[in-house]
């Protein structure tokens, strides 16, 4: 099983809680490639995470090098979901060996919580990639130029048939894009991958890929908060990934914190926080709320209004307001 993270040296504490998790519920594999695209990780960082995969008796972690897209593209790309690192995932194809043809690249901000077999087997049906279908209304979709009913998948767990990526020279496709936009695309990275590869994404169960979204809202509330299209997920799909996820992906929510954050209140936090203490980053003090101004007020506010008058509110500034603030300065 070929794995790849892309991390900055912030995360590599993340990515250290991840590899563990991988680790500890895959034994049933004998081999397990692990690449990460490193944007300056420290020596020390890197000589912790090998020190993992040692532990583990796992084969040493294979570095890349993060090409610095701003130079290569002559561009000043906006960063709007986290560092620069996100975007290597779009050069997968020629920063892994040739002979790695197929790979599930994840983001660090996830723990897995079973096997990964049934996903890593997954037949792709011919599509070159597969993914969550994410809860967004049609206007994002607009934004990146995709129709109303289009899917438009979430990359933080992303399975990717390299061959047909390769052949397909999808990776000159998503560099043109964002060259295009002169750099400057809705959610980065997210929206160069949906608007070259959303109707060539098989869509996944989303045990595999459990968001905080799923978490935080119930299913009508999530409905009326996102607004996604007609064809999303039922209310039991939701509920069978919620009570039992292959894989737990912390992703950013105005009603609560991740879960290296302090006063955490996920689901799932106890979950990152076992993989943590079998860590090199046992002793590491937990982050202070570091996110800014206006998710804080946000996250203020959710707690003082009532809840439907709180999911209106936020379904206003979500299905539309983001959007059109989103065209405006995209």
């Amino acid at each position: 099983m070929n794995i790849v993270y892309s991390s900055n040296n912030k995360f590599a504490e993340i990515l250290g809680v991840s590899l563990v998790s991988l680790y500890e519920n895959n034994t049933n594999y004998k081999k397990i490639d692990v690449y990460v695209i490193d944007e300056n990780i420290s020596e020390e960082n890197k000589d912790k995470l090998q020190s993992i995969s040692s532990n583990y008796n796992r084969s040493p972690i294979k570095w890349l090098h993060c090409p610095n897209l701003n130079n290569l593209l002559n561009l000043n790309i906006a960063t709007d979901r986290g560092s620069l690192s996100q975007f290597s995932r779009l050069m997968m194809g020629s920063l892994l060996p040739n002979e790695v043809d197929r790979v599930l690249s994840l983001d660090c901000d996830i723990v897995i919580n079973k096997s990964l077999h049934d996903l890593w087997s997954t037949d792709l049906k011919g599509n070159t990639v597969a993914a969550l279908s994410d809860c967004f209304s049609k206007y994002y979709r607009e934004n990146i130029g995709l129709t109303a009913e289009a899917i438009m998948f979430n990359p933080g767990v992303f399975l990717v048939d390299l061959n047909k990526w390769r052949a397909d020279n999808v990776e000159n496709k998503l560099l043109s894009y964002l060259k295009e936009k002169k750099g400057i695309v809705q959610q980065s990275d997210l929206g160069v991958l949906n608007h070259v590869l959303s109707a060539d994404c098989f869509v996944i169960d989303p045990k595999y890929n459990a968001v905080t979204i799923f978490f935080d809202f119930n299913y009508q509330e999530m409905l009326t908060y996102r607004r996604p299209p007609s064809q999303y997920y039922s209310e039991e799909i939701i509920r069978e990934a919620t009570n039992h996820p292959y894989i737990i992906h912390y992703t950013s929510s105005f009603l609560s914190k991740r879960p290296w954050m302090k006063g955490c209140n996920h689901r799932y936090v106890y979950k990152w926080l076992f993989y943590k203490d079998l860590t090199p980053w046992v002793d590491t003090p937990l982050w202070s709320d570091n996110r800014n101004k206006l998710k804080l007020f946000c996250y203020f506010l959710a707690k003082l209004l009532p809840r439907k008058a709180l999911i209106f509110v936020a379904s206003i500034f979500q299905v539309y307001l983001r959007p059109l603030k989103n065209r405006i300065e995209f």
